[in-house]
């Protein structure tokens, strides 16, 4: 059976974070994942993943500081912010027990824009290593985010390359990958190695998983078969607010 993480940075956004984590555990997720949990105090983060027997996957380091930014560690010149934000990010997922970190790339379309971004990423790469845990970089589409400097799985194995580090995988989203690229099966069985965290919504419309032109009760499964043996990230804005299709999934066994 499949083990689906609920990411709250959109689902049950009615609540904190604290109950939004116990929310996922009576919907019947199996881990929850968010976005920037900032504000939220860690102590009862932690206590409602103690409570709930529930691994937190994974969070963002912040956008930015500027209107409009998406990310900050492929920006020339704002070096110091990134850098920061790194640190914050991987911090405060120790202080929570999480177990990956997404560094946001941003949006930029200067040429310094690739060796900057490896400079924060071994940045990183060298704190992750001290505090133990792993990152993630994420190819976003560019219909939804113009102009992110991270866009096509080929960059993100370039960068991983470059970065030269174990603690570097891939956030693999089926949404934005079927948008930019397509070829689901075939990419994800090349990058496989490399994959660090897998998550799913419906394209092109990114609501529930159980609609679009994606058929992730084939996928997931054919995904666990070429052997990835992490979560499945459910990263979907909700449209019909139930979740029909995770009772559908596991009542199939997915």
């Amino acid at each position: 059976m499949m083990r689906i993480s609920a990411n709250l940075g959109f689902l049950f956004r009615e609540h904190g974070l604290p109950d939004a984590i116990r929310a996922a555990k009576a919907t019947g997720f199996d881990a929850v994942e968010c976005h920037w949990p900032y504000e939220e105090d860690p102590a009862a983060i932690r206590a409602a993943l103690a409570e709930t027997g529930l691994a937190m996957l994974g969070l963002n380091t912040i956008r930015g500081h500027r209107e409009g930014e998406v990310g900050l560690s492929a920006l020339p010149g704002r070096e110091a912010d990134a850098r920061a934000a790194i640190d914050q990010a991987i911090g405060y997922a120790q202080e929570i027990g999480c177990r990956n970190v997404h560094v946001m790339a941003g949006i930029t379309d200067d040429a310094a824009a690739f060796d900057t971004f490896v400079g924060n990423l071994a940045h990183a790469a060298r704190r992750a290593e001290e505090a133990g845990v792993d990152l993630l970089i994420e190819p976003l589409n560019r219909r939804d985010t113009p102009g992110y400097v991270l866009a096509h799985t080929d960059l993100a194995m370039t960068l991983i390359e470059a970065v030269g580090s174990d603690r570097l995988r891939i956030m693999f989203d089926c949404y934005h990958m079927q948008i930019m690229q397509g070829d689901l099966v075939s990419t994800i069985r090349a990058l496989l190695p490399h994959i660090g965290h897998i998550q799913f919504a419906a394209v092109p419309d990114r609501t529930e998983p159980d609609a679009g032109e994606v058929d992730y009760g084939w996928l997931l499964p054919a995904i666990r078969d070429l052997g990835y043996e992490g979560w499945f990230g459910a990263e979907y804005r909700p449209e019909r607010g139930d979740f029909a299709w995770l009772e559908t999934f596991k009542a199939r066994g997915i």
